[in-house]
């Protein structure tokens, strides 16, 4: 009877991840909907959770919430006001030592966690595009792990596919998704600080961000004519070409410098008495903490400044080159 018991409630717990992230990727991929990128992340933020509590629970363990103190021998639950016991969060499932996710899908989440957090309490606008790469890797890999841990009779595959658009992009809009300006500053100080904690090999995997270059082609081969997407192999000297020519707009915040450390390249040009205060004079002199010059921003009450103003401190040393060496 305990046996049947334990089998039901995985089954129940995967059933319902399984359709918490077939809601999120179809209200994803509705033309309709506008709030599409915060309904994905809530939908699949339960998903996994509940994903977890299923592997969890075929292992026995204990994913509640309890104090450490046991009344009569036993656990005292964290419940809620309907005395419902409260289980881990998301957040508290990735973080356990047995958590069976690699490395790359546990950074993709933290990411998704961390950006649900900022857009809960504040309104949001245009941030589909920004974060759509994270979005497709969170799905691709919840897949790749329903099926792993419960079986190929859970996969979702067959229900993720490309979208189909009216139009080409046009200039406009390429213009538009590669201008992040438009995202409020709590959830681009997020990006920024959560992105520079990761190294380049973090940031480049498919599990963290999943991104594609999708190019129109003429087609000359009849058997060919129909596809929609030709895959290349990323070794491929098609695929490297691709790779030197072609400018990625990367879902990543802008280069940034700490005070510090736009002395310390001054002085690798060559200009050794350039110093912290002749840089505060100068952004000062300038106002260039105005954010309409758009020379750096704070993230987590640290200034950083963005490679323009870079630009500007070197101009005003080569202005000065008798002072400054």
């Amino acid at each position: 009877m305990r046996k049947r018991n334990i089998r039901s409630i995985k089954h129940e717990l995967v059933k319902k991840s399984r359709e918490a992230l077939l809601a999120a990727v179809q209200i994803y991929n509705n033309p309709n909907i506008t709030f599409k990128t915060e309904s994905f992340i809530t939908l699949s933020i339960i998903g996994w959770t509940y994903l977890l509590h299923a592997y969890y629970h075929s292992l026995k363990k204990d994913y509640h919430y309890y104090s450490q103190k046991k009344i009569n021998g036993r656990k005292k639950y964290d419940t809620t006001k309907n005395n419902a016991k409260k289980t881990w969060s998301l957040e508290d499932c990735i973080n356990k030592e047995f958590c069976p996710l690699d490395k790359d899908s546990i950074n993709n989440l933290r990411f998704i966690i961390g950006i649900r957090h900022e857009i809960e309490h504040q309104m949001t606008n245009k941030i589909d595009e920004y974060l759509s790469a994270k979005l497709q890797a969170c799905a691709i890999n919840f897949d790749y792990y329903i099926t792993k841990l419960f079986g190929e009779k859970y996969s979702l595959s067959k229900y993720l596919s490309l979208n189909i658009q009216f139009s080409p992009i046009s200039e406009e809009q390429k213009s538009i998704l590669s201008d992040n300006s438009y995202l409020t500053s709590n959830v681009r100080n997020f990006i920024t600080s959560f992105e520079n904690s990761l190294s380049d090999e973090d940031k480049k995997s498919s599990r963290y961000a999943y991104r594609v270059l999708l190019t129109p082609i003429s087609v000359n081969s009849p058997n060919k004519a129909d596809k929609t997407i030709t895959f290349i192999p990323a070794n491929s000297s098609v695929a490297k070409d691709i790779q030197n020519t072609y400018v990625v707009l990367k879902e990543t915040e802008k280069k940034k410098y700490l005070p510090n450390e736009i002395i310390t390249e001054m002085k690798k040009l060559g200009f050794v008495k350039f110093n912290m205060h002749n840089h505060t004079e100068l952004w000062k002199s300038m106002d260039a903490k105005n954010p309409k010059y758009n020379f750096g921003t704070k993230v987590a009450k640290t200034w950083y400044w963005y490679q323009n103003w870079f630009e500007e401190v070197k101009k005003h040393c080569e202005g000065k080159i008798e002072k400054y060496r």
